[in-house]
């Protein structure tokens, strides 16, 4: 990376002429929040015309929808040209945008792998009354292309939903209480400031520690301030000088976590592989120990092959507990244990004890 790249910095400026001076396939993840044009809509006001929520800033107002298109489609394409050929990008908005977004991205050639729903725990209410309370948003995740291989921890997402697969429907609450940044009224300094539990859950999902991460319209730097914490740099832009400033001292008060504290559960696919076979040649599980299942109620014995065997039935760790429990598959490793120093131990404590050793040496 050029030492001109400006990393870990908030750039004051239009996103789009500002994105067209970074070069080409330099970030791995973008967060981007565009405006949701809401007010060419008309959506936030009362028949008095009285503000009643949202945004009343002048970066959301385009005179049709073919001007907010052409926008759209001017920074998705600077986007797509900068990101990474494995990298992704995360889009949110509501429904007044994001099915223009959606279209854009796929006419672009992005490569849509996920909508995410987040549903808000204290949503704003309808104050007229007359729809229902609109309680969540919409993000899009994609991949640059179909050809990337993008990165997605899937086991460290199962880890955050207690050992469940992460489903695409996000249940977390606004941003509020002293998460929300005030102006000097103590009022809201930015009107759709994220929250960073929303961010939390989007890096950790699709980036790794020193991932380069990108947010086009950084508003107050949730998105900034959330990568420092987790050890991923960032690019942040924005054009007004308040929500600059803000962000910038936000960031500078965030200290990044440990590289132990950084590392998540990895994917399965990338960790090594192990025969089971070599634990017998070293001795740490010889032929005729006795395996279990975990309520002891099955039982095999370890051969000089690193086969197992159980009455007249034979096969691989995966294939014996599959057959002895009639199911489809199983994964050897968790499902047997043995005994070790008078402690039930799963066999996988062995292949994890020695990732633990390649990694020191």
């Amino acid at each position: 990376m050029s030492s001109e790249f400006p990393l870990d910095q908030i750039l004051r400026g239009e996103c789009i002429e500002t994105m067209r001076m970074l070069p080409s396939g330099s970030v791995d993840c973008i967060f981007a929040d565009p405006p949701y044009n809401l007010q060419l809509r008309g959506e936030l006001r009362r028949p008095d015309e009285t503000i009643v929520d949202g945004v009343d800033d002048e970066w959301d107002k385009f005179d049709d929808y073919a001007t907010y298109d052409h926008f759209t489609r001017e920074w998705l394409t600077e986007a797509r040209r900068i990101l990474h050929k494995d990298g992704s990008i995360w889009v949110i908005g509501s429904y007044h945008n994001v099915f223009r977004l959606g279209t854009l991205l796929q006419d672009l050639g992005f490569w849509i792998l996920n909508d995410i729903i987040w549903r808000k725990s204290n949503p704003m209410p309808n104050f007229r009354g007359r729809r229902f309370t609109n309680a969540h948003e919409t993000l899009i995740w994609a991949a640059r292309s179909s050809q990337s291989r993008y990165r997605f921890n899937y086991q460290a997402m199962k880890a955050l939903n207690d050992d469940l697969q992460m489903r695409s429907d996000w249940y977390l609450p606004l941003c509020t209480g002293n998460e929300r940044l005030k102006n000097e009224h103590g009022l809201k300094l930015h009107p759709t400031q994220k929250p960073e539990s929303l961010l939390h859950r989007v890096l950790v999902a699709s980036t790794n520690a020193n991932d380069i991460v990108l947010d086009p319209f950084c508003g107050t730097g949730t998105t900034p301030a959330v990568a420092k914490r987790l050890g991923r740099h960032f690019v942040g832009i924005e054009r007004h000088p308040d929500y600059v400033a803000a962000a910038r001292e936000r960031v500078a008060r965030e200290e990044c976590l440990s590289s132990e504290q950084l590392a998540v559960t990895p994917a399965k696919r990338e960790q090594p592989r192990i025969p089971f076979g070599s634990f017998v040649e070293t001795g740490q599980l010889p032929a005729g120990t006795k395996l279990y299942d975990r309520q002891k109620r099955l039982q095999a014995t370890v051969t000089p092959d690193g086969t197992l065997v159980s009455g007249n039935q034979r096969g691989s760790i995966h294939k014996l507990g599959a057959m002895l429990t009639g199911a489809p598959s199983c994964n050897g490793w968790t499902f047997w244990y043995f005994e070790r120093e008078k402690q039930f131990v799963q066999i996988d404590v062995l292949r994890q004890e020695s990732v633990a050793l390649r990694n020191v040496g």
